[in-house]
């Protein structure tokens, strides 16, 4: 999901100026410069110790080295830590001495809440608590965000800002509401995955050529998810639009929509994901 970010900031402009630089820490991290309109690749840095590949690949574009550890001429401004929540602790702790208390921190770690970020950071430390989902690779993700006490409204509106390119934005008032995001937008996409694979598997056994089947079921997606996001009609409204009584649409719909059919499956799969986020907050 870092590398998914990064690729993301690197490859946009920004209309507003940005502050200092934006630091990586342990995975894929961010900072910014400034007297800059624009995320400047000078100014990064990007703080991991066995970077994988495809970060290797994002940051040679822009002559940006990982590093294993990195020294900061000051304290950053904002720091996005994107590691595995089993091993935040330790790189929170080897972080705090490299902050102070204008350091905003941003989290990407599933799980982990505002409270146990807090505990191995400077007391007072503004902390944001983020689930991004991969879309935003291609600008076309869903970001939510929970801040702790600390956070100013205008730390808020230079993550809105940082954001802005790789989706759509939206803030949570109640951290408890972070694991249904995370459940639902977090994990969504790899959902929509399965469905593609089902779908075509589904057209390849009816008897359609595998790469066609794939095709179709990638597309159909993908139009209608924008078709969804393009206009203001509500998703029932659109499948009440495109179901025929007695057609072909409505006919595969009376299987999926049967009481035992997708809504009480997305329910349980939800439910599933929500326990794992819970668990992984410890």
């Amino acid at each position: 999901m870092g590398g998914a970010i990064l690729s993301a900031w690197l490859g946009s402009d920004y209309s507003a100026a940005q502050d200092e630089a934006l630091v990586s820490v342990d995975s894929t991290e961010i900072v910014e410069n400034d007297e800059q309109d624009f995320f400047d690749p000078r100014d990064l840095y990007v703080e991991d110790p066995a970077p994988p590949p495809e970060i290797i690949d994002i940051l040679s574009k822009y002559d940006v080295e990982p590093l294993a550890k990195v020294t900061l001429p000051s304290a950053p401004q904002l720091v996005m830590v994107g590691v595995k929540p089993q091993i935040m602790e330790p790189v929170l702790k080897d972080l705090a001495p490299r902050i102070d208390e204008a350091t905003l921190v941003l989290s990407i770690a599933a799980g982990k809440t505002l409270d146990d970020l807090a505990r191995s950071l400077p007391k007072g430390t503004p902390i944001v608590r983020a689930m991004p989902n991969t879309p935003i690779m291609v600008g076309a993700g869903m970001t939510v965000l929970v801040a702790n006490e600390f956070v100013s409204e205008t730390q808020k509106n230079k993550l809105d800002q940082l954001l802005a390119p790789t989706g759509a934005v939206a803030w949570l008032d109640d951290e408890h509401d972070m694991d249904a995001v995370t459940a639902l937008s977090g994990s969504g996409p790899a959902y929509l995955f399965w469905l593609a694979e089902c779908m075509s598997k589904a057209g390849t056994e009816a008897g359609l050529d595998k790469g066609l089947a794939m095709t179709l079921a990638k597309n159909t997606i993908y139009g209608a998810g924008k078709l969804m996001t393009s206009q203001e009609t509500a998703p029932t409204t659109l499948r009440e639009n495109v179901t025929s009584k007695g057609g072909t649409t409505a006919a595969a719909l009376d299987v999926l929509m049967d009481k035992e059919g997708l809504d009480p499956l997305v329910k349980k799969a939800v439910n599933a994901a929500i326990a794992r986020s819970k668990d992984l907050s410890g």
